[in-house]
């Protein structure tokens, strides 16, 4: 039997300039930045989309209209590799990630929101490994998409996710702070409603490999960026955020999305002095210039710059200018910052 114990060597740290990942940590290069398909976004198509099979018609016309203009994947996936773990990105879509993600000692994986099952039974036929879960993060079809097809092509497979989201094909429900083990991968999941009420993350623990944790963020986190409040007040969300950033500075971030250019070009308007952002913004220009992506970033990099993650700095209130009011819990105060980013945010896309 397989012995899931590693020694756990030192973790690399940062080289300068790098955009703060770990040394061997490579970058996976993008054709052409992708459209937001949940942009022009209103109340009532919103509720088609997440609870109508015009919602399911809409995406299956994107998944076609993906492979015909991206016939090998939006990227040149690129994976990263930890001693007995590998990441895998799989492009989907026009700018979606799913994740899978092996115990290259098993040959046992697991997979993040198959958004397209075409590209992800490639993905695992060409590493041949056996697909042993699906870890949803939310009810979205370009993140839940592909659950029926491959849970048809792999019975055995368990589908794990939230029950208060509508999740295809859910076998397995998962509380909050529950974890799940596949092959010597151990996951744990969290509950972060705000962009679906039943938002889930998952946090794979990188120690038995001598790795930082990952985090897979779906649409609660984006490089700069956080998911749109669907179904969810700002309080909601910035406990949600709150939760994400207290996994640890060194935690690297993997996206659902490709969104960091949008979101660090909105993010300078705000912060006009930010040297960090100012650099990560040349950073990430010259990694989409060279049709590379931009993830994954680390929660220690996103405090620096990203104004989701900011509500607490004198210098992004004063620009929203917003002053905490007497009495007021400063969390609550906090969750006014949010919401006002995220209406800057959203009127900034609109344009």
């Amino acid at each position: 039997r397989q012995s899931c114990h590693r020694p756990a060597g030192p973790r690399p740290s940062p080289e300068p300039g790098s955009g703060g990942l770990p040394e061997g940590v490579e970058y996976i290069p993008t054709r052409k930045k992708g459209k937001n398909p949940m942009k022009p976004v209103g109340v009532a198509w919103y509720s088609l989309y997440a609870h109508t099979r015009l919602g399911y018609l809409f995406y299956q016309r994107q998944v076609k209209k993906a492979r015909e203009r991206y016939p090998h994947g939006h990227s040149a996936p690129q994976p990263c590799l930890f001693p007995g773990v590998k990441i895998l990105p799989i492009p989907v879509l026009s700018n979606n990630y799913s994740y899978l993600i092996i115990d290259t000692g098993s040959a046992q994986a697991a997979v993040i929101d198959p958004s397209d099952p075409l590209a992800v039974q490639a993905a695992i036929e060409e590493e041949g490994v056996m697909l042993e879960a699906i870890f949803c993060t939310h009810k979205h079809w370009d993140h839940s998409g592909g659950n029926t097809a491959l849970r048809q092509q792999h019975s055995s497979c368990k589908v794990y996710g939230s029950t208060l989201d509508a999740i295809p094909e859910l076998t397995n429900p998962l509380a909050d702070r529950e974890k799940v083990s596949v092959g010597c991968l151990t996951f744990e999941a969290l509950a972060t409603p705000g962009h679906t009420v039943g938002h889930m993350v998952y946090v794979l623990d990188g120690g038995p490999f001598g790795g930082p944790p990952c985090l897979f963020s779906g649409d609660l986190l984006f490089l700069a960026g956080c998911g749109e409040l669907f179904e969810g007040s700002p309080e909601t969300m910035l406990a949600s955020l709150d939760v994400a950033v207290g996994l640890g500075e060194d935690t690297l971030l993997w996206p659902g999305h490709e969104y960091a250019l949008e979101c660090l070009t909105f993010a300078s308007l705000l912060e006009l002095d930010n040297p960090a952002l100012e650099q990560k913004l040349r950073w990430a220009t010259q990694q989409r210039q060279e049709k590379r992506s931009t993830c994954p970033s680390t929660l220690g990099e996103e405090q620096t710059y990203n104004p989701f993650l900011r509500t607490h700095r004198p210098e992004l209130q004063a620009v929203l200018g917003l002053r905490r009011s007497g009495g007021e819990h400063p969390d609550a105060f906090r969750a006014r910052v949010l919401k006002e980013v995220r209406r800057r945010k959203d009127l900034y896309k609109a344009t």
